[in-house]
């Protein structure tokens, strides 16, 4: 069984090797070095999982890669867990049941669980089942007692101490059946949003992209509702984000958006278009692929108590700055450490269970 001292190394060697890769690759984006194995293993890896499932393009899996690289390093991972008392966890066998939506989504599960000093048992998503398995790979490469430690199952979970699952609304509720005998965390889907004033600059509704487009608005901690005042107008915000306009090149986000424009226009919808993107007034906060939805607000007192009452369909809130612990824009992709799904303190969770 690996100590925490040489779980802890192993991160810091991980974080090592995605930052050389994401450098490398970087600089030439069709490289392949001879000199390391594990480069062209990686690289094969990143083009297989892009082939099993056309959202998951190179560049957004390198975004996802280059992500973790910042965050897994000596200072981050002490800033992390030196609060937490690890030496006094009881090591268990934590079954993590996957989503898909975007490269590597249960990561952070993943890595929580085995920095702790824990064992994992992990199901993956079909829609993210090349990634993972790879990383944690390398992991046992780099510190081979970290080899009981990790494990992928396919079937059935059965022997485990503790459940953290991922899923929509339905898997959330047969996850809650299946696992309600044991110590869990099961996430449902939820969305993150953004409150725009009218005073916000060009640069500003630009980053607004980034949350809003980045992994295709598959995450959920991609924006997918714009709260804006009453006389808001889109002006400024379409001629901001029309650098983003490319993403319609990608033919999965096409066929999302003209779908997603036909069914509006059919059923007589008011919405805005920028030939790219769409926007519609709806009170929803799950709005589909390429487009958005808004609401407007009369005043901050009400906005604040309407989010207040929505806080489970919440991920990230951008903007709105009398929002507690609201993002600036273009921050929503990029996590740190101790920033955990839903609020919920993984670590804490596992030190009690």
């Amino acid at each position: 069984m690996a100590t925490l001292e040489q779980r802890f190394k192993a991160f810091i060697k991980l974080g090592d090797f995605f930052r050389n890769f994401a450098k490398t690759s970087s600089a030439n984006p069709g490289f392949v070095d001879d000199n390391n194995e594990w480069y062209q293993k990686f690289d094969s890896a990143i083009t297989l999982a892009g082939h099993k499932n056309g959202w998951f393009t190179k560049q957004q899996v390198m975004f996802a890669i280059t992500a973790w690289a910042e965050q897994l390093n000596e200072q981050n991972l002490n800033d992390w867990l030196l609060p937490y008392p690890l030496e006094n966890n009881t090591h268990k066998i934590v079954a993590i049941i996957m989503a898909g939506n975007i490269p590597l989504v249960g990561f952070h599960d993943f890595v929580t669980a085995v920095i702790s000093g824990n064992q994992v048992l992990v199901k993956c998503s079909s829609n993210d089942n090349i990634l993972l398995p790879f990383i944690a790979n390398y992991l046992i490469h780099i510190e081979p007692e970290l080899a009981s430690e990790i494990e992928f199952s396919e079937g059935k979970l059965t022997k485990f101490d503790v459940v953290i699952a991922t899923g929509s609304n339905n898997a959330a509720r047969y996850f809650a059946h299946y696992f309600g005998n044991k110590p869990n965390i099961i996430r449902k889907n939820r969305n993150s949003i953004a409150i725009l004033t009218g005073e916000e600059t060009k640069e500003q509704l630009n980053e607004l992209g980034e949350d809003i487009f980045r992994y295709y608005g598959l995450g959920c901690r991609n924006v997918s509702k714009l709260f804006v005042p009453k006389q808001y107008s889109f002006d400024d915000f379409f001629k901001s984000i029309s650098s983003y306009q490319s993403l319609i090149d990608q033919n999965k986000y096409a066929n999302n958006y003209d779908y997603n424009k036909a069914v509006y226009l059919m059923s007589e919808f008011q919405f805005l278009d920028n030939g790219f993107f769409l926007l519609k007034e709806d009170a929803g906060y799950a709005s589909p692929i390429g487009t958005a939805f808004y609401e407007r607000y009369t005043t901050t007192e009400a906005l604040n108590d309407k989010l207040l009452r929505d806080t489970d369909q919440i991920q990230c809130i951008v903007g709105g700055e009398f929002i507690e612990n609201s993002l600036p824009f273009g921050k929503t992709q990029k996590p740190e450490l101790w920033d955990y799904a839903d609020g919920i303190d993984t670590v804490e969770f596992l030190l009690k269970t």
